[in-house]
């Protein structure tokens, strides 16, 4: 019996076209001058937000604490206080043994009755079993921009208003 070898052609491809096993040189050079690219832009724009953030987070902190203080002398039927201490930069609730710090990029400032007042840099706003309270304002500022905690002594209710830039 006779052997017959037969020989196989390699598989082409199509004209025009050719196998790739990777990327090209000029890909991985394009791809890296956009990656330095994103490094150089990407990092001023977050840290130029993020005072924004902080602002807006120790504004929302502060009025959380006291709606807290408020729901406090609602259901313990006590009063319940505030204390704001501007040159330490925090704040301390009735009933909770914490101090909430504000950060050292926001400016603060507070208007509050004249009892409620200890010293230049300290003050309170005090909530009622009945709802109410003494009222007051705390302004936490950062550059132009600004937010307004507000406490209606009527009611005892809590807002943030957006303030106007300080010219």
């Amino acid at each position: 019996m006779a052997s017959r070898v037969e020989r196989v052609k390699p598989a082409t491809l199509p004209a025009g076209s050719r196998r790739r096993g990777g990327f090209t040189l000029l890909e991985l050079l394009l791809v890296m001058a956009l990656a330095a690219i994103m490094m150089v832009l990407v990092p001023p724009m977050v840290s130029s937000a993020l005072p924004g953030t902080q602002l807006k987070s120790a504004a929302r902190e502060l009025a959380a604490g006291l709606r807290y203080a408020r729901t406090h002398a609602l259901t313990s039927r006590e009063e319940a206080v505030l204390i704001l201490d501007a040159e330490k930069r925090h704040f301390k609730i009735t009933g909770r043994n914490r101090n909430y710090s504000i950060p050292e990029s926001v400016d603060i400032s507070m208007l509050t009755a004249e009892s409620e007042t200890r010293g230049d840099s300290v003050g309170a706003i005090r909530f009622f079993p009945d709802g109410g309270s003494t009222g007051g304002r705390v302004n936490l500022r950062h550059g132009e921009r600004g937010f307004g905690v507000d406490v209606d002594w009527l009611t005892g209710k809590v807002r943030i208003l957006d303030l106007e830039p300080d010219y």
